[in-house]
Protein backbone atom coordinates (compact mmCIF):
# COMPACT_ATOMS: atom_id res chain seq x y z
CA UNK A 1 0.00 0.00 0.00
CA UNK A 2 0.93 3.27 -0.86
CA UNK A 3 1.48 6.29 1.36
CA UNK A 4 -1.55 9.12 1.60
CA UNK A 5 -0.42 12.05 0.63
CA UNK A 6 0.13 14.73 3.13
CA UNK A 7 -2.87 17.38 2.87
CA UNK A 8 -1.86 20.69 2.33
CA UNK A 9 -3.32 24.31 3.72
CA UNK A 10 -5.09 25.90 1.04
CA UNK A 11 -5.58 29.87 1.94
CA UNK A 12 -9.15 31.14 1.57
CA UNK A 13 -9.30 33.35 -1.51
CA UNK A 14 -9.76 37.16 -0.69
CA UNK A 15 -12.06 37.66 -2.85
CA UNK A 16 -14.55 35.40 -0.53
CA UNK A 17 -13.58 37.29 2.69
CA UNK A 18 -15.36 40.65 0.71
CA UNK A 19 -18.72 38.60 -0.05
CA UNK A 20 -22.26 39.46 1.38
CA UNK A 21 -23.73 36.84 3.33
CA UNK A 22 -26.93 37.19 3.50
CA UNK A 23 -27.93 35.39 6.95
CA UNK A 24 -29.63 37.12 9.57
CA UNK A 25 -26.91 38.41 12.45
CA UNK A 26 -30.12 39.56 15.16
CA UNK A 27 -32.69 37.48 16.05
CA UNK A 28 -36.12 38.71 17.51
CA UNK A 29 -37.79 36.80 19.55
CA UNK A 30 -41.05 37.17 21.06
CA UNK A 31 -43.45 34.72 23.26
CA UNK A 32 -47.08 35.77 21.59
CA UNK A 33 -48.53 36.57 18.37
CA UNK A 34 -50.20 39.60 19.79
CA UNK A 35 -46.39 41.01 21.27
CA UNK A 36 -45.43 41.26 16.67
CA UNK A 37 -47.23 44.91 16.09
CA UNK A 38 -44.58 46.05 19.40
CA UNK A 39 -41.61 44.01 18.17
CA UNK A 40 -42.01 45.15 14.96
CA UNK A 41 -40.33 48.46 15.66
CA UNK A 42 -37.52 46.73 16.35
CA UNK A 43 -37.38 44.56 12.63
CA UNK A 44 -37.99 48.00 11.25
CA UNK A 45 -35.10 49.62 12.83
CA UNK A 46 -32.45 47.06 12.02
CA UNK A 47 -33.94 47.19 8.48
CA UNK A 48 -33.02 51.01 8.13
CA UNK A 49 -29.66 50.70 9.23
CA UNK A 50 -28.83 47.25 6.74
CA UNK A 51 -28.95 44.95 9.60
CA UNK A 52 -30.48 41.71 8.40
CA UNK A 53 -32.51 39.81 11.26
CA UNK A 54 -34.97 37.38 11.40
CA UNK A 55 -38.54 37.32 13.70
CA UNK A 56 -39.80 34.13 15.27
CA UNK A 57 -42.66 33.82 17.64
CA UNK A 58 -41.89 30.91 20.48
CA UNK A 59 -43.33 30.58 24.45
CA UNK A 60 -40.80 30.21 26.71
CA UNK A 61 -43.85 27.97 28.75
CA UNK A 62 -45.41 26.48 25.95
CA UNK A 63 -42.13 25.36 24.25
CA UNK A 64 -39.24 25.31 25.79
CA UNK A 65 -37.70 22.92 23.96
CA UNK A 66 -37.97 25.08 20.61
CA UNK A 67 -36.83 27.78 22.30
CA UNK A 68 -33.65 26.10 24.21
CA UNK A 69 -33.34 24.80 20.59
CA UNK A 70 -33.21 28.35 19.01
CA UNK A 71 -31.28 29.84 21.75
CA UNK A 72 -28.52 26.97 21.40
CA UNK A 73 -27.87 26.99 17.47
CA UNK A 74 -28.25 30.55 17.12
CA UNK A 75 -24.85 31.28 16.93
CA UNK A 76 -24.29 28.32 14.75
CA UNK A 77 -26.64 29.63 12.27
CA UNK A 78 -24.76 33.28 12.29
CA UNK A 79 -26.69 35.09 14.65
CA UNK A 80 -24.40 37.80 17.08
CA UNK A 81 -27.50 39.36 19.34
CA UNK A 82 -31.14 37.99 20.23
CA UNK A 83 -33.66 40.46 21.08
CA UNK A 84 -37.09 39.20 23.27
CA UNK A 85 -39.60 40.19 23.94
CA UNK A 86 -42.24 38.83 26.59
CA UNK A 87 -44.88 40.46 28.88
CA UNK A 88 -46.30 39.50 32.06
CA UNK A 89 -43.68 36.92 33.62
CA UNK A 90 -41.49 37.63 30.82
CA UNK A 91 -39.57 34.47 30.70
CA UNK A 92 -38.42 34.14 27.22
CA UNK A 93 -35.16 36.61 27.36
CA UNK A 94 -34.03 34.56 30.44
CA UNK A 95 -34.42 31.15 28.74
CA UNK A 96 -32.96 32.32 25.88
CA UNK A 97 -29.76 33.45 27.60
CA UNK A 98 -29.81 30.50 30.05
CA UNK A 99 -29.18 29.08 26.26
CA UNK A 100 -27.07 30.90 24.72
CA UNK A 101 -23.52 32.89 25.57
CA UNK A 102 -24.89 35.25 22.72
CA UNK A 103 -26.03 39.30 24.06
CA UNK A 104 -29.80 38.86 24.91
CA UNK A 105 -31.84 42.14 24.80
CA UNK A 106 -35.10 41.81 26.76
CA UNK A 107 -37.96 43.78 25.91
CA UNK A 108 -40.56 44.42 28.77
CA UNK A 109 -44.21 44.14 27.01
CA UNK A 110 -47.00 45.40 28.00
CA UNK A 111 -50.63 43.66 27.71
CA UNK A 112 -54.28 43.89 28.87
CA UNK A 113 -53.14 41.68 31.78
CA UNK A 114 -50.04 43.94 32.71
CA UNK A 115 -49.62 44.90 36.68
CA UNK A 116 -48.27 48.55 36.56
CA UNK A 117 -48.03 49.56 32.62
CA UNK A 118 -45.58 46.70 32.18
CA UNK A 119 -43.90 46.61 35.23
CA UNK A 120 -44.10 43.12 35.75
CA UNK A 121 -42.31 42.18 32.36
CA UNK A 122 -39.87 44.38 33.06
CA UNK A 123 -38.96 43.45 36.74
CA UNK A 124 -38.72 39.97 35.47
CA UNK A 125 -36.40 40.60 33.02
CA UNK A 126 -33.97 42.74 34.59
CA UNK A 127 -33.81 40.13 37.96
CA UNK A 128 -31.78 37.88 36.07
CA UNK A 129 -29.72 35.19 38.27
CA UNK A 130 -25.93 35.88 38.42
CA UNK A 131 -24.11 34.47 35.61
CA UNK A 132 -27.55 34.85 32.96
CA UNK A 133 -27.27 38.61 32.18
CA UNK A 134 -29.95 39.88 29.88
CA UNK A 135 -29.52 43.49 28.82
CA UNK A 136 -33.14 45.01 29.39
CA UNK A 137 -34.56 48.66 27.38
CA UNK A 138 -37.94 50.02 28.27
CA UNK A 139 -41.15 48.64 28.27
CA UNK A 140 -42.36 48.23 24.46
CA UNK A 141 -39.42 49.97 23.37
CA UNK A 142 -38.20 47.74 21.15
CA UNK A 143 -37.30 50.24 18.63
CA UNK A 144 -33.82 50.94 21.42
CA UNK A 145 -33.51 47.33 21.75
CA UNK A 146 -32.68 47.37 18.02
CA UNK A 147 -30.57 50.47 18.61
CA UNK A 148 -28.76 48.40 20.94
CA UNK A 149 -28.19 45.43 18.70
CA UNK A 150 -26.62 47.79 16.65
CA UNK A 151 -24.19 49.37 18.99
CA UNK A 152 -23.22 45.71 19.86
CA UNK A 153 -22.45 44.49 16.78
CA UNK A 154 -20.72 48.17 15.96
CA UNK A 155 -22.55 48.67 12.70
Amino acid sequence: MSEPEPRTYVEPVPEFEELEVDAPVVGIVMGSKSDMEAMEAAEKELAERGIRSETRVMSAHREPDKVADYARNARLRGLRVIIAGAGLSAALPGVVAAHSDLPVIGVPLTSRTSVAGGLDALLSITQMPPGVPVACVGVDNARNAAVLAARILDI
